[in-house]
């Protein structure tokens, strides 16, 4: 256990420590949910355009796979009493923190863990191998911003990847069971449907447009001096 400690810190300040001012300010943002909410809203709109009435019963799973995944952070966070690094007695000094130090536990990271259950969900969901990468690149991105900002160790981060991963097959299983067995058997069906590319653009145009307004919006505010 102690060389997993020691390994997991190493890790994080390798991480933690690459840091600017410039990138303090995009992370900052980045982490921030609302930020995505244009990106969430995409994703909404394609589920039920996909799949029209169907579409109730698969954003209310969606939901409480969310709800599960961050209740069940919180649950283990309670429990098991693992320090984020900003308030380890014996690191702290060394972290790095850009926007705040966050809740006394950090073990396991609730964005991780959420990000990828809808990551991992609506691939699932909408079986396109691009979308696969650009919602997983996005979940890996907001994962990391956790890192950077020093409230999560990588293996707080890595436990939400893989707690993530399974609240989202267990859901898109349990949705197929449904389909099967109970009142979900009007068209479109679950496993012959998938986004095609051209509405794959949407989501791959918001997503960058998102990111790279970000950037340039930090580099203007710093270039005037409204923000360090």
């Amino acid at each position: 256990m102690d060389k997993l400690t020691a390994l997991d810190q190493s890790v994080f300040f390798f991480f933690n420590s690459k840091h600017s001012l410039f990138w303090d300010a995009v992370m900052s943002l980045f982490t921030q949910t609302q930020l995505w909410l244009v990106f969430f809203l995409t994703v909404i709109v394609l589920i039920i355009r996909k799949y029209r009435a169907k579409a109730v019963i698969i954003l209310l799973l969606l939901a409480l796979a969310i709800l599960v995944s961050d209740q069940l952070s919180n649950l283990f966070k309670d429990v098991l009493k693992r320090p984020r690094p900003t308030h380890d007695p014996e690191i702290s000094n060394m972290v790095h923190y850009a926007l705040k130090r966050g809740g006394l536990y950090g073990f396991f990271s609730a964005h991780a863990s959420n990000t990828f259950t809808a990551a991992t969900f609506s691939a699932l969901l909408f079986k396109n191998r691009w979308y696969s990468l650009t919602v997983f690149f996005w979940a890996l991105l907001v994962s990391y911003t956790r890192i950077y900002l020093g409230v999560h160790f990588p293996f707080d981060v890595l436990t939400g990847w893989i707690v993530g991963f399974l609240t989202g097959l267990g859901t898109y299983r349990l949705l197929l069971f449904l389909e099967k067995h109970f009142l979900m058997l009007r068209m479109p069906k679950l496993q012959e449907t998938k986004l095609e590319n051209r509405e794959l653009g949407y989501i791959f145009i918001v997503l960058s447009i998102i990111i790279i307004t970000t950037i340039v919006i930090v580099v203007r505010l710093r270039h005037y001096h409204w923000i360090s």
